[in-house]
């Protein structure tokens, strides 16, 4: 990854333990941040993550066969998000979808954008497609805020009518579904990054580092690629079912599991969101075990931990589905485990999935056996 300038804007702070220090981490005060994000605007540098362009007269129908998501009718100007799963159904790439004049554009997480080109270059063929690791031509701001479309219209930017649109000078302006209040995401040229960001910033946009962004992410329950999921994961777990998998859409590389998991079972383990007790401890890094409270058998992984303005420590953890219990207590990293921070770590029940019930395609076996 490319060291980010906008590390030596003014009051710009990169990580101090290394993570993610290819992008501010804070300009001073993540806290003011954030309640800055939920109230007014803010313009986070995440230029950290990839970019691949998909361009040619077969691009959507040829997609299509390799993404999880319904995307061979996908209308200009719409977005969506995708996955490429594996042959057993489990999560290889997540990338954030735009159909933009002749082009999908697919965002998606820090270094692995080669991968994922590499992936579909592969699965051409005889499809008229172009595929294109676009990370070094384009950066990614994002734009959070109940504000937002006053700093777009201050900025000259039009905000699209659908879900995305060409930006003036390369690049795209999408919007995001997450967090509440309003949110904007713009591909710029990699070149022009420090430009756009003093544009934004005249606009009337706060300055704002990845640690806000990240804890929004959370609140949100939105996971990310690597940090919340293994390699195990599939995506009932995260979910990403409705969001970036289409279920009755056809053939694709792990459909099988996704057909199975949504019609005869439950998925093995869920994402819920834990409230910590670590206090001005050191949070838990992705991959700390998730313990029971009693007999401490380990249940899970905790992904992504963060300081929540409101909700205080919290983390996304991947834990088993007979563990989950909303309101329930576990235990997050006793003595035993070499670096964890031990203290317990209680369900946020909001976090819990709803019980939609016997799977429908276990109800018709059960009905068929009379």
């Amino acid at each position: 990854m490319t060291r980010s300038p906008l590390l030596d804007a003014d009051g710009a702070i990169g990580r101090q333990d290394g993570a993610e220090s290819d992008v501010p981490a804070h300009f001073g005060d993540p806290f003011a941040e954030q309640r800055a994000a939920t109230r007014r605007a803010v313009v986070i540098d995440r230029s950290d993550r990839g970019t691949v362009v998909v361009t040619g007269p077969d691009r959507l129908s040829w997609l299509h066969l390799l993404l999880s998501q319904q995307v061979a009718d996908l209308p200009v100007g719409s977005g969506t998000e995708a996955l490429v799963l594996d042959v057993q159904g489990r999560v290889e790439h997540h990338a954030v979808t735009s159909h933009v004049d002749d082009a999908v554009w697919l965002d998606v997480e820090a270094g692995t954008a080669a991968a994922l080109a590499g992936y579909l270059e592969k699965m051409k063929f005889w499809s008229d497609v172009v595929v294109r690791d676009a990370t070094d031509e384009f950066a990614l701001l994002s734009l959070v805020g109940p504000q937002v479309a006053d700093v777009l219209t201050a900025a000259g930017v039009e905000m699209p009518a659908g879900d995305a649109g060409p930006l003036t000078g390369g690049g795209i302006v999408r919007r995001k579904p997450w967090p509440d209040g309003g949110a904007v995401d713009l591909t710029v040229p990699r070149a022009a990054l420090v430009d756009w960001w003093g544009r934004l910033r005249g606009a009337g946009a706060t300055p704002a580092g990845f640690d806000a962004f990240e804890a929004l992410r959370v609140a949100s329950l939105r996971p990310r690629l690597g940090l919340d999921t293994d390699e195990k994961t599939i995506p009932h777990e995260v979910g990403w079912i409705g969001t970036a998998v289409h279920l009755t859409k056809g053939c694709y590389r792990g459909q099988e599991t996704v057909s199975r998991v949504s019609n005869l079972g439950r998925p093995p383990r869920q994402m819920v969101l834990l409230h910590l007790a670590s206090g001005d401890d050191a949070l838990p890094p992705p991959g700390t075990p998730v313990l029971t409270a009693e007999g401490g058998r380990a249940v899970g992984r905790i992904g992504t931990a963060v300081r929540h303005h409101e909700l205080g420590s919290v983390a996304l953890a991947l834990v088993k589905r007979s563990a989950v219990t909303a309101g329930g207590e576990l235990w997050v990293a006793d003595d035993r485990d070499e670096g964890g921070t031990p203290g317990p770590a209680t369900v946020d029940p909001d976090s819990v999935p709803p019980d939609t019930g016997e799977p429908p395609g276990r109800a018709a076996v059960k009905r068929l056996h009379g």
